[in-house]
C-alpha cells in the first residue's frame, strides 16, 4: 500500500487475532463455549472432529483437539498461564458479562476485580483448564 500523503509504503493494518486453545474433546469444548459463554460454533472439522472455531461478536477462538497434555505437570495452574484474552469496551459491559456467566454457573479461576492498573477483569476456566481472561476498562 502506498500512503499518498507521504509517498511511502504504509504498514499493513492487523484487523483481528484468533487464539488457539488445545482441548481433549472438541464436542465437549464446543458445548461449553456455546452453552455457557454465548459463542456460536462457526464450524467443526474432521471425522471424527478434531478442529473447530467458535465466535462471539469479534472474539474468535480456534479449538484444536490433542491427545496428550500440552503443558508439563502443573505449570499452567502454578503460573496461571492465560490461553486467551478477550476485551469489552466498558466497565458496565464487563460487569454485565461477569454476572451473566455467574448466573450460568461458569467456572471462574478469578472473579471480577479491579486490577492495580485500573482494568476490570475476570478469568474463566474451560473444561480443559484453559484460562480465558475477560477485561474491560475501569
Amino acid at each position: 500500500m502506498i500512503d499518498k500523503s507521504r509517498g511511502t509504503a504504509s504498514q499493513p493494518i492487523l484487523h483481528s487475532v484468533s487464539a488457539q486453545l488445545f482441548v481433549a474433546e472438541i464436542r465437549t469444548s464446543c458445548d461449553f463455549f456455546t452453552g455457557k459463554l454465548g459463542f456460536v460454533a462457526d464450524f467443526v472439522y474432521g471425522d471424527p472432529p478434531f478442529y473447530a472455531q467458535v465466535t462471539r461478536d469479534n472474539a474468535r477462538l480456534a479449538l484444536r483437539q490433542v491427545d496428550e497434555p500440552v503443558f508439563v505437570g502443573d505449570i499452567r495452574e502454578r503460573e496461571e498461564l492465560l490461553s486467551a484474552s478477550i476485551t469489552v469496551k466498558s466497565s458496565e459491559e464487563i460487569e454485565s458479562l461477569f454476572l451473566s456467566y455467574q448466573a450460568a454457573k461458569v467456572p471462574f479461576h478469578q472473579k471480577l476485580r479491579t486490577e492495580p492498573w485500573g482494568a476490570r477483569t475476570f478469568i474463566v476456566k474451560d473444561p480443559d483448564g484453559n484460562l480465558i481472561l475477560f477485561a474491560g476498562p475501569a
